[in-house]
């Protein structure tokens, strides 16, 4: 996200800011960390701090984006710069070098600040003591909190704490409650549309939310995505869903900025509620939450490369909320993918919560404590490393073939051993051609582990028969894998955004006739 940074006040702003200052005045960036190594803090009228969006999404060269990533996804919480640089194949001095030059601070400064910015959000969003919310957001303890954040904001933490506005008070009761902002607009039941279908049963659940009368006071209506997950060695549960205050069926909340047809920033989110026995170090929880989410994706790019297509362009305006839904955890995502091979959704589903009830981790103590009621959450789905040391005998007898076996046990031990590295920022050519290394990976799976675990918004898996048979929908004929290919041309580079829509429209036609 771009700022501008106003140098008589030392303020810097978003673009759509209502602060008119002299254009001499002011210095833009690429990015707020870049602002803020040069001394500004953010607006406390614009809060661009509370924008969703991603330094991921910089156009940066591959090695940085890499770094990047890496930086988004808590590597530099527990290594240092000397092992960031060397994942990349760069010196430190090297990637240093880099990072000044395009991104304009260095992957300390970044790291710091995405923490500073994390906790920032606790303290608005929640009555966590500094000590806990240090915690939190990989602080060492309070002190640390307090130079970061005085530094990033130019107010101490007890200052901003004193500054937000009557009623932001979180309630605590039943789990911490964070808001997950996102850049409108957003269809939240697309996403748990299509993630109903996709769910591995023990470990994700996708259920409806009681009605707002039936809450105690909880303030959320609406499908609710629910889901296991480890924090610091902790088995937690997290709940996302639509705070009351948003219309069902609407692509952001229904609260509007006086004069303005677009709700205020700060009401752009969704809820977030975490269960979990502490709260340390869920900043990378939360990361993984909005990179599932596609959150802090930009959906105008996509849109307007899409909107003129005669075939992809009324999809587009039907649902212009969509996102192309990531991973929570990648190394999850890509099993499910690869279990998925020439299988039904919901056969696929079945498998993979097979895996998760033999070599998952039990969570049986957590599936009570949801405020909507029970959820039919058991385990925490297993790592690389556990499912690789478990080899073929460990998926004995649970209905796959050998091949499916030696084909799963293959990518676990290609990711175990680092020789795939499911957080690389190769280009989409060369994660497909990685990927179709390994025994029992074809082109469809490939680009679907590039679409949903590496982010790839051109990765296109023209082979899959659920795209085939939404676009003979359209066109009124049948189509082959490589016609598909040839008719995906015009949408690139967003030839996943246009696959996202394709699997929507079917979805939706197929609901609608049933």
């Amino acid at each position: 996200m771009q700022v501008s940074a106003v140098r008589t006040t030392g303020i810097y702003c978003r673009a759509d800011c209502s602060a008119q200052p002299l254009p001499h005045n002011v210095t833009h960036y690429s990015n707020p960390v870049a602002a803020e190594v040069n001394g500004f803090r953010p607006c406390l009228h614009c809060h661009p701090e509370r924008r969703a969006g991603s330094l991921a999404d910089l156009d940066v060269p591959a090695p940085v984006q890499a770094a990047l990533l890496r930086i988004n996804d808590g590597f530099l919480d527990d290594h240092d710069e000397e092992a960031l640089a060397a994942h990349v194949g760069y010196s430190a001095r090297q990637l240093r070098r880099l990072f000044e030059l395009h991104v304009g601070a260095t992957p300390t400064t970044i790291a710091r600040s995405r923490r500073a910015h994390f906790a920032r959000s606790l303290i608005d969003d929640t009555d966590l003591t500094f000590a806990q919310i240090a915690c939190a957001a990989g602080f060492t303890g309070p002190r640390q909190l307090h130079r970061a954040i005085t530094s990033v904001f130019c107010f101490t933490p007890t200052e901003l704490r004193s500054k937000r506005r009557r009623g932001e008070g979180p309630r605590l009761d039943g789990g911490l409650v964070l808001g997950i902002p996102y850049l409108a607009p957003y269809d939240f039941e697309a996403f748990t549309s299509h993630q109903a279908a996709r769910v591995i049963p023990g470990v994700e659940a996708v259920t409806a939310y009681p009605t707002a009368s039936d809450l105690k006071g909880f303030d959320s209506t609406g499908p609710r995505y629910v889901r296991s997950f480890a924090a610091c060695g902790h088995p937690g549960i997290a709940e996302v869903m639509l705070p009351a205050d948003t219309a069902v069926g609407a692509h952001w909340p229904t609260k509007a900025v006086s004069g303005s047809n677009w709700p205020d920033e700060a009401t752009r989110r969704l809820q977030l509620r975490l269960h979990l026995p502490t709260y340390d170090s869920i900043i990378d929880a939360v990361s993984r939450c909005r990179a599932l989410l596609g959150t802090d994706a930009d959906p105008a790019p996509p849109t307007a490369a899409l909107a003129d297509d005669p075939l992809i362009g009324p999809l587009v305006g039907e649902a212009p909320g969509l996102r192309v839904p990531r991973s929570w955890d990648r190394f999850e995502t890509a099993i499910r993918i690869v279990v998925n091979q020439q299988i039904s959704l919901a056969a696929a589903s079945t498998m993979a919560g097979r895996i998760a009830q033999r070599l998952g981790t039990p969570i049986d103590a957590l599936s009570e404590c949801c405020e909507g009621g029970p959820v039919p959450l058991s385990r925490l789905f297993p790592d690389a490393a556990t499912l690789a040391g478990a080899g073929p005998s460990g998926l004995a007898g649970l209905g796959f073939t050998q091949r499916r076996i030696d084909t799963v046990v293959g990518v676990a031990r290609a990711v175990a051993s680092g020789e795939v590295d499911l957080c690389a920022a190769d280009n989409l050519e060369a994660v497909v051609a990685q990927l179709c290394e390994l025994p029992g990976i074809g082109p469809w799976t490939a680009h679907l582990i590039a679409m949903r675990v590496y982010g790839h918004d051109d990765a296109f898996p023209a082979s899959d028969l659920g795209l085939r048979r939404a676009v003979e929908q359209l066109v009124g004929h049948p189509v082959s894998a490589s016609e598909l290919e040839a008719l995906a041309e015009p949408w690139r580079p967003y030839r996943a955004w246009a696959a996202q829509h394709l699997w929507h429209a079917a979805a939706r036609q197929a609901s609608a006739t049933r």
